[in-house]
């Protein structure tokens, strides 16, 4: 092999392209600037992006509101990652580790500030009592499916995602590494839904909401273009799992949030009519 990569004894950080995707982190966290979180009218005060991620939260909050919850109602404000809104100090003062979404709980006597998605979706669950079980088995298989979600997705995402459609040339080695990995987890999936009309049985829960927004868009050609290339269509049950989830109105609704591309765009979201306007005026 020429021209092989051989690594310092030292890794340094040295920015190497005009990639914005690659020099958006750096080595060292905390806050690059002094901004404040723009606060609105409602105890849940979410600050996210319409990533996969992101789609989890509005989804569950969607669907909390959908089952007639008035305490679920939110503001939601858009955290443009490409800006580097996520290093201001407001938004690491709610999630030191700088990534969306961020979920600040304003209910109680004092507020709380809780970040990684799964967490935000527990969180949720245990605080209006919904999608999560409460006990036995059926609980602990929710927790495993969830748990599974947020180990494998980022071989989805920063793995198979990032050097498929953002890394700066092809490289045939990481596709070919992610691509088996990805087409690994559709496999797994495939094989859970064979025999469950969701993820963990009969009921939906968490576990969909934190799977559905990463594999679920990639069978639909949402996620880096890339459904004909892992031939997502040969993952049957998956195929029809994520046709069954995108026909909630909770679904459809929490998806749009926080998002500025797409044929329904939705930046910030504050009461049931925003999004209601947004889907009338679809593209």
């Amino acid at each position: 092999m020429t021209n092989q990569y051989v690594p310092p004894k030292v890794w340094v950080n040295e920015p190497s392209s005009a990639n914005k995707w690659a020099n958006i982190n750096s080595p060292v966290s905390g806050a690059r600037f002094e901004k404040t979180l723009p606060v609105g009218e409602h105890a849940l005060q979410l600050y996210s992006l319409g990533t996969p991620n992101g789609q989890k939260v509005t989804i569950m909050l969607e669907e909390l509101l959908a089952l007639g919850i008035k305490e679920a109602e939110y503001d939601a404000y858009l955290i443009n990652i490409s800006e580097l809104d996520q290093f201001s100090s407001g938004f690491v003062a709610v999630n030191p580790n700088s990534k969306i979404p961020a979920l600040v709980d304003k209910s109680g006597d004092n507020a709380v500030n809780v970040f990684e998605s799964a967490s935000i979706l527990v969180h949720l669950a245990e605080k209006f009592g919904h999608f999560l079980p409460k006990s036995g088995p059926a609980r602990t298989q929710t927790f495993n499916w969830l748990f599974w979600a947020q180990g494998s997705a980022p071989f989805l995402g920063g793995g198979f995602g990032h050097f498929y459609a953002y890394a700066d040339e092809k490289q045939e080695y990481p596709i070919n590494r992610f691509a088996m990995e990805a087409k690994r987890q559709l496999d797994v999936l495939d094989k859970q839904l064979a025999n469950n009309t969701f993820i963990t049985g009969d009921d939906f829960t968490i576990a969909d909401m934190a799977i559905w927004p990463w594999y679920g868009n990639l069978v639909l050609g949402n996620l880096y273009s890339a459904a004909e290339f892992l031939d997502v269509a040969s993952y049957k049950n998956v195929v029809r799992w994520t046709n069954l989830i995108l026909q909630r109105p909770g679904v459809q609704r929490g998806r749009i949030v926080n998002t500025s591309w797409g044929d329904v765009s939705l930046a910030e979201r504050h009461s049931a009519a925003d999004i209601d306007a947004a889907l009338n005026n679809e593209k």
